[in-house]
């Protein structure tokens, strides 16, 4: 994995769990304008858009650097729409990039030849 993949992948799991806060976030004050006074709506909304619009950005360049299958693209897109979803994708995310180091290190010192 050259340094410009590795940091699409890393890009997109640093917003993926603020993304993923923010939908929450976004979630509660829903509820609480609805029952009380409080209205932080129009500000988490904000915050929200901002981080999803990251994510997609992110997402975007990743999937163009890994040359990830539609499956596997679609998977990390699908979890940015779920309310917890983002931190499922930032633990996946996680994962593949240590498997790549991992990947990249065998193949440096011969042990693996693909």
């Amino acid at each position: 994995m050259d340094l410009k993949t590795a940091s699409a992948l890393r890009r997109l799991r640093l917003v993926s769990a603020p993304e993923a806060i923010s939908f929450l976030l976004l979630l509660v004050c829903s509820v609480l304008k609805r029952t009380t006074e409080f209205n932080a709506v129009p500000v988490m909304g904000a915050i929200h858009g901002i981080l999803f619009v990251l994510y997609v950005l992110f997402w975007l360049d990743a999937w163009n650097r890994t040359k990830w299958d539609l499956k596997r693209a679609a998977l990390y897109f699908v979890l940015s729409v779920l309310p917890t979803g983002g931190f499922f994708a930032e633990k996946k995310l996680k994962r593949e990039a240590e498997a790549a180091v991992i990947a990249s290190r065998a193949r440096k010192e011969g042990a693996v030849s693909a």
